[in-house]
């Protein structure tokens, strides 16, 4: 039998702290192979020259050179391995320049690690041509909510980069504890979204209709009938806020009852 090649990744960041903690994740991944660490910019652009990564786990701010510097080299220079920008800085206009620049996801600090382990299969997924892993697919007993209302979101087409992806997850989160809260999204839920994150209701609300927005446009509607088991939306049946973070929760707690 062939062995099946390793995904190849190179970590860039200047906290040595940070640095470990990403080695030592990827060495529970026997599906990649951890090919170096970079603590500046510039010595990543002459390790990803000379070692040609597949995969850049890559920091912003650094000496010398910075993550956004690291990515225009590559685009100028046409070297493209895959990039997810791992970085504490959550304005969106520093996630809309790394995406602009071919990052795959812009993960914020502090980090999960079981989300920085999605993250990566999911951009070998997509590299090998293959459907990341959905909630159906994953059957691990220990799959916690935060990864399964994850593998949701994969699967109907809403990317991690985007604000209203974790202000998502956080509502459905709060509906499956506390389904009576769906009942007062514009008193309860936008505004304890918008305490957790030091912003307001508005922007919460705004955000999370965005995400909806951007899955229906991408047209992954089928994948949200097939996970349902029945035809639940056609393309003009665009939901509420509320009606999808219901739907979502309700799903995620009937498994739930299911497994017990």
């Amino acid at each position: 039998m062939i062995e099946q090649e390793k995904t190849k990744i190179l970590v860039v960041d200047d906290s040595q702290e940070v640095r470990e903690k990403l080695s030592n994740i990827l060495k529970e991944m026997p599906e990649v192979d951890l090919i170096g660490t970079a603590a500046n910019g510039m010595c990543a652009i002459d390790m990803i020259s000379k070692q040609k990564p597949d995969l850049v786990l890559l920091d912003i701010i650094m000496p010398q050179l910075d993550g956004f510097g690291v990515m225009e080299y590559l685009v100028e220079h046409n070297i493209m391995p895959e990039v997810i920008v791992i970085s504490a800085l959550t304005q969106e206009n520093f996630i809309f320049r790394a995406l602009n620049l071919g990052a795959k996801y812009y993960i914020a600090k502090p980090f999960e690690s079981e989300n920085i382990k999605n993250r990566i299969r999911d951009v070998i997924s997509l590299k090998k041509g293959t459907t990341p892993l959905n909630l159906k697919q994953d059957n691990r007993a220990s799959t916690s909510l935060d990864e399964k209302i994850s593998s949701v979101f994969i699967s109907i087409g809403i990317p991690a980069h985007i604000k209203g992806y974790h202000f998502l997850r956080e509502a459905v989160k709060m509906v499956v504890e506390n389904p009576d809260s769906i009942n007062r999204i514009t008193k309860e839920l936008y505004p304890g979204i918008a305490r957790k994150f030091t912003t307001s209701s508005s922007k919460v609300e705004r955000a999370i209709r965005h995400a909806i927005e951007v899955a229906w446009t991408r047209g992954k509607i089928e994948n949200i009938n097939e996970l349902f088991g029945f035809k639940v939306y056609g393309k003009n049946d665009k939901p509420t806020n509320g009606e999808f973070i219901a739907l979502i929760a309700d799903k995620l707690t009937l498994e739930n009852l299911a497994a017990k």
